[in-house]
């Protein structure tokens, strides 16, 4: 009955049910734990990450592809968007380094995306740039690479 009233405060009050799965945890009353929803949790945290990862790629790809494919309106919001989406980076992988071998994958999820936006952005067909992302990770994470 209790995994029952567990479930019922997740769906009624999550704060709530986050601060008392937490100090059942604490506590080692582990057999008080509502595991079902702690479980769906912590996969969700896990794809949120991976989902912060993907945007922050995006965008710094589809802001060096209109810093490389027009070139006359570079400005200094795309170099600063670009570095600061850097830094989320690499304070994403600081707290879960275990992440950075995924950075290729995701890269490939992000990149037909990255290549519409800038399109839409600069007013170029979809056409002009690369079928697949010609910039590496590493080119990607540096904070003096801008492509041109």
């Amino acid at each position: 009955m209790k995994l029952q009233t567990q479930a019922t405060l997740y769906d009624q009050d999550y704060s709530l049910w986050l601060e008392t799965t937490i100090e059942k945890l604490r506590e080692h009353q582990f057999q008080a734990v509502d595991i079902e929803n702690l479980i769906e949790e912590l996969e969700t945290l896990g794809r949120s990450e991976k989902k912060a990862l993907r945007s922050y790629l995006r965008l710094i790809v589809m802001h060096l592809l209109k810093w490389q494919y027009q070139p006359e309106k570079r400005s200094k919001s795309w170099q600063i968007t670009i570095r600061d989406n850097r830094f989320e980076i690499e304070e994403a992988l600081q707290d879960s380094p275990s992440l950075k071998p995924q950075l290729t994958e995701l890269l490939t999820q992000c990149y037909p995306r990255a290549v519409m936006e800038a399109s839409e952005e600069t007013g170029l067909p979809v056409s002009t740039f690369p079928t697949s992302c010609h910039f590496t990770i590493e080119q990607i994470l540096d904070q003096n690479f801008l492509g041109d």
